[in-house]
């Protein structure tokens, strides 16, 4: 027989009994459905949790001061000021792996624009800040090096706090607004950035000279930041190394001993990102491999049902190979209908996967991403545990007497 006419009977054989067809793929489908689904909302999230961190800024350390302690209590980093404005200009030429630093000082104020006011964030900063943060400016322009010597009343707006004091749809760029009832003007409205991991909106605040914020804001501390430093490490791979520079270098700077805890802190944000992203792809891994045991129970019932078909085709198998039919014969056919049955289970399983995965990240707001080769995977598998689990009953059904095949009821 032709490997076409060997599918011819197998696929006759299968359709002609289509509800319990359906009932043995059905551990399949259900598998690889699952896989699909798991697979997919995984990306989605760890891709999320990618955009949430890049939102921050690229290769980003931020440096924090010393904390104060009062009768045993701690006040927490950056409750006493101990970073300097020659840190930061330190900072910025003398640690190689440091591509570029920039101050934040922030305040929240009430602003008030003609006919509307609206609490935000002010932030007293530096152009490079917004090349740290990979922030660019949407429209109008970035304010520059002669603003902050100068100390020019000019800022630039977020979308949101945009939105707030103007409308939507309305440019802000050229427009008036009040800081604690000082006059400044907007030159520059920032790209929309989102959310920060933990909820915040990037986008609802002010950004002024720095400047301008400690002489029309809050006054400063003389030599001491009121704030934290934003770095930007030249490399991802080289943020680690940043650390270990500017740790060193404040250390030195700051005159402490070895065997004394720093007066600064540190947070490495692209280790924070590593760490989500890994903990997104243990469950991802995690999930699937669990979803997977369902193309194993669904091979199970593959080889039962095909059991159950050898016994009830007992005498149609006698016949046939009572007309000439090898042995060989039998065992393709009812290998190519156990492989027909998983693989038809595969396809189906992947479009509700793909449905599902659909339905979960649009309810929950997460990018789609279907990989072809776990696609791919996932239907080739479920081909093998076809062959696999239907191995066994076509052996069996290949064995059998032509004559005692006849004679049975």
């Amino acid at each position: 027989m032709s490997p076409w006419q060997t599918f011819r009977l197998a696929l006759r054989a299968v359709l002609r009994n289509k509800l319990r067809s359906f009932l043995t793929t059905l551990g399949v489908i259900i598998g690889v459905a699952a896989v699909i689904a798991m697979v997919a909302i995984g990306e989605g999230a760890k891709a999320r949790v990618e955009q949430s961190f890049a939102a921050m800024g690229a290769n980003l350390l931020i440096v924090m001061s010393g904390t104060t302690t009062r009768g045993g209590a701690f006040g927490g980093f950056g409750s006493l000021p101990t970073l300097t404005w020659e840190d930061l200009e330190a900072i910025r030429t003398q640690a190689p792996a440091v591509h570029n630093a920039a101050v934040s000082l922030q305040t929240t104020v009430q602003v008030a624009s003609e006919d509307q006011n609206w609490t935000t964030s002010i932030t007293g900063t530096s152009p490079e800040y917004f090349e740290i943060r990979s922030w660019p400016v949407d429209h109008g322009s970035m304010f520059g090096p002669s603003d902050l010597e100068s100390g020019n009343k000019v800022a630039l707006i977020g979308q949101t706090c945009a939105e707030k004091l103007f409308g939507g749809g309305v440019d802000p760029v050229g427009r008036m607004i009040r800081i604690k009832n000082v006059p400044f003007q907007i030159v520059g409205a920032l790209v929309r950035k989102g959310q920060s991991p933990m909820g915040q909106d990037y986008d609802d605040a002010l950004f002024i000279p720095q400047t301008t914020f400690q002489a029309k804001i809050r006054g400063g501390l003389q030599k001491f930041i009121q704030g934290v430093i934003f770095i930007g490490a030249s490399t991802t791979e080289g943020t680690s190394l940043a650390q270990s520079q500017v740790t060193s270098l404040l250390r030195e700077r700051h005159h402490i001993q070895p065997e004394i805890d720093d007066d600064f802190s540190i947070r490495n944000l692209t280790e924070m990102a590593s760490a989500q992203q890994e903990g997104t792809k243990t469950l991802t891994t995690l999930l699937a491999s669990i979803a997977a045991v369902s193309l194993l129970v669904g091979g199970i019932g593959i080889m039962n049902i095909m059991l159950v078909s050898v016994t009830e085709r007992t005498r149609e198998i006698g016949l046939r190979m009572a007309v000439g039919a090898k042995p060989r014969n039998i065992l393709a056919q009812f290998l190519v209908e156990a492989l027909t049955l998983s693989v038809a289970g595969g396809i189906l399983g992947v479009v509700i996967g793909v449905y599902v995965a659909q339905q979960l990240a649009a309810q929950f707001g997460w990018p789609l991403l279907i990989q072809p080769q776990i696609v791919g995977i996932s239907v080739g598998f479920s081909g093998l545990v076809g062959v696999v689990f239907g191995i066994f009953p076509a052996r069996k059904a290949s064995r059998l007497d032509p004559i005692e095949a006849l004679r049975y009821e």
